[in-house]
């Protein structure tokens, strides 16, 4: 499963030809997938223990996706059991004036996991090639020079932000840190059933933002941001997982297939225990056996 929904490096994506309702051969109903998620979950616990207990490595997990796509019901479910304490979930909004008056990867720098942990980005830096790409004005509170106008910015800038994002990839993935991006592939018709929810149901009326309407209209242009982030970011160091998303049961399962396998993959084990620790383990087991 984690290699069906996997961009290979240099593959030209066309978001039209991917699906966004998953292929339901994986499983043979919608109850066996959320008990292999329930495995699941506790697979990346117990990982996750290895991983913290062993300070050698690191996971950095993003998730994009267009409004309403379930990236926030995605990292509640899948990462429900996992120590908190070891893992970190970072939801980037707009950039704040401090956040602006950096390069544009200077605000994700301190979000990033140190070794033994899982940071999770709720949006990235993805963000400046996507939302800044369908609003170029944006870029004219970055301060660039020579971009005085949003038409400044031609398709080589965009292209050397990729070429920054896949340097900075790279050099993490080779101190280290594992890189999982996934990019929640949702249908406009159910993003519009999505939205009536969230207009409909008195509990979710907190969720609906009315601006989520004008960024709809904007449908043709994010997709093809999407399609060219996803074309040129998508690397053998870091790959990107194109989830159907339309159907959030579906895509929460096979993002966590894939997490459990990843982190299967990292082989990671518990700190071996010295002669030395030996010794004052037995020395304190006695004691503590002896204690009055």
């Amino acid at each position: 499963m984690h290699n069906k929904y996997k961009i290979k490096q240099h593959t030209k994506v066309h978001l039209q030809q991917l699906e966004t309702k998953g292929s339901h051969h994986f499983f043979s109903n919608e109850k066996e997938a959320k008990h292999i998620l329930e495995e699941d979950i506790t697979k990346i616990q117990k990982l996750q223990q290895k991983l913290y207990a062993g300070k050698e490595k690191a996971l950095l997990i993003i998730f994009q996706g267009i409004d309403t796509a379930g990236k926030d019901s995605c990292i509640k479910h899948i990462f429900s059991g996992v120590n908190p304490q070891g893992c970190t979930v970072t939801s980037f909004k707009q950039p704040s004036t401090t956040e602006l008056e950096h390069d544009f990867m200077w605000r994700h720098y301190t979000a990033l996991p140190a070794k033994g942990y899982i940071s999770i980005f709720n949006r990235s830096y993805y963000e400046n090639m996507l939302v800044t790409r369908v609003h170029p004005d944006l870029l004219l509170k970055e301060k660039l020079q020579g971009i005085v106008k949003s038409s400044d910015a031609g398709n080589e800038f965009w292209q050397q932000r990729c070429i920054i994002i896949n340097n900075f990839e790279q050099q993490l993935a080779e101190s280290g840190t594992t890189i999982l991006k996934f990019f929640l592939h949702i249908s406009k018709h159910e993003q519009k059933n999505r939205l009536l929810q969230r207009i409909q149901e008195k509990d979710k009326n907190w969720k609906f933002e009315y601006g989520d309407l004008a960024e709809r209209k904007l449908w043709k242009h994010y997709q093809q941001s999407y399609e060219d982030v996803l074309s040129h970011t998508s690397s053998h160091y870091a790959h990107w997982y194109v989830i159907p998303a339309d159907e959030k049961w579906f895509s929460r399962v096979v993002i966590s297939r894939i997490v459990a396998h990843v982190l299967g993959k990292m082989s990671l084990q518990f700190p071996e225990v010295t002669q030395l620790q030996k010794e004052q383990l037995l020395q304190a087991e006695e004691e503590l056996t002896n204690e009055n």
